[in-house]
């Protein structure tokens, strides 16, 4: 398994580090570009979002027709051409443009896929706790070092590692990947419109939505806030981030030991809502730097606890043969929600204050904490592995059974235990 988790584990890795390296200093930088203003930079945050919202659907579902690595190259090369794009703005508009192309290349559900495709059910939470690792890794380089490499290279050089870095992906994904495993789907496909009617699937894409809203809106406040409003040096923000990171890598190993390994990934999710609460109460109330960097850190902790824990759940509401396309829609909603964020964030940061915004987001996250009570919880769905010469047509329209598909090893039967019991498919099945 580790043969291709790790290399696709850091290919996903690497492409959080893409987004991220750029966060931390985006919107100090960027005011500083011809014709650029609040609002502007928040388009710019934003701008890669609705992009990657729009392109990961038609990602996600080519990838089912043509598949994995093709689709990934293609969008990584995509990524690099953005890039360059953005490294050489010298106005707004450009450093738009490159962003928005940057956005096209949407790969992000097409990576996850390719890793549960490697993997049973049983071992994907250990997949998915090592993709978090890399993103993880990510997530706290990125937030060390985009100070200081940008402080000493610039925004551009940022943007010139990112492409470095994607072009090495492309290269990794065709020397240490193997071929892409091959599955007969015996199930017949949904609709992908229904997909937007079931109830735990959708749940969990709001879930993405608001996260990356929050994510955005966060990023957008958090420099301009400790710099302008609280006297903090931008040569030192670096710091903040880098405190703040050691406790969110410890939150992501354990959400994810915590969250899929051991069946509590619906607290850990209500948990992680239970902290951005928190942070964005702090935002909202405390003029002191000591309380507004406690709230950082609450907030880098919610986040990564999230973050391994919303990708495997996404996995277990869908269909084998429609993953592809089901993560696309996943990671659309999220992509959304960084749009939504970045415009929301530099139009009320533009025109009111911290304060207003931050109450806004607490009042959301209120909401979505109920609204996650909705949630089935994963680990009532599980999965009976067959002889490959069973005959499954019986199962075929069962209420309770939710899947049914071929490996290289045996046929697989995923069934929400809630609804019907392995001795009752086995049953039907004749088998003893």
């Amino acid at each position: 398994m580790l043969k291709n988790i790790l290399p696709l584990s850091f290919i996903v890795g690497n492409r959080f580090f893409g987004i991220f390296i750029v966060l931390p200093v985006l919107s100090l930088y960027a005011l500083n570009l011809d014709g650029a203003n609040e609002f502007l930079v928040g388009v710019l945050l934003g701008g890669y979002a609705i992009t990657q919202m729009i392109f990961q659907i038609p990602f996600g579902t080519l990838s089912d027709k043509i598949g994995r690595k093709k689709t990934i190259t293609i969008g990584l090369v995509i990524f690099i051409i953005g890039s360059l794009i953005c490294a050489n703005s010298v106005d707004i508009y450009t450093m738009i443009f490159g962003r928005l192309l940057q956005g096209m290349g949407a790969i992000g559900a097409v990576a996850t896929a390719m890793i549960s495709d490697f993997t049973s059910e049983e071992n994907r939470s250990k997949a998915m706790a090592i993709m978090g690792v890399f993103i993880g890794l990510a997530f706290s380089l990125s937030m060390i070092l985009s100070p200081i490499l940008s402080q000493k290279w610039g925004l551009g050089g940022l943007f010139y590692l990112s492409g470095a870095l994607s072009f090495f992906c492309i290269i990794l994904l065709y020397t240490a990947v193997s071929s892409e495993p091959k599955v007969l789907n015996l199930a017949q496909k949904i609709a992908f419109k229904k997909f937007l009617f079931q109830k735990n699937f959708m749940i969990i894409s709001i879930t993405n939505l608001i996260q990356k809203m929050l994510t955005s809106i966060a990023f957008l406040a958090i420099p301009l806030v400790l710099v302008h409003e609280l006297g903090f040096l931008k040569e030192n923000l670096w710091q903040v981030y880098a405190f703040s990171t050691v406790f969110g890598f410890i939150a992501m190993g354990l959400g994810g030991f915590l969250g899929d390994a051991k069946g509590l990934s619906k607290a850990i999710l209500l948990f992680g809502v239970g902290l951005f609460i928190l942070t964005y109460s702090i935002f909202a109330l405390s003029a002191s730097l000591g309380f507004f960097i406690f709230a950082v850190v609450l907030f880098f902790v919610g986040f990564n606890l999230h973050e391994p824990i919303m990708q495997s759940c996404a996995t277990k509401f869908v269909r084998q043969n429609q993953k592809g396309g089901a993560l696309g829609l996943f990671n659309a909603f999220g992509y959304f929600g960084s749009f939504v964020g970045g415009i929301l964030g530099g139009y009320v940061l533009h025109n009111y204050g911290i304060f207003e915004l931050a109450s806004f987001c607490s009042i959301v996250c209120i909401a979505w904490f109920f609204m996650l009570f909705a949630l089935k919880d994963p680990r009532e769905f599980k999965n009976l592995y067959l002889d490959k010469n069973i005959d499954l047509s019986v199962l075929q329209g069962l209420n309770g059974i939710f899947d049914s598909f071929e490996n290289q090893k045996a046929k697989v039967v995923k069934f929400d235990t809630k609804i019907i019991s392995e001795e009752q498919i086995l049953s039907l099945l004749a088998v003893k």
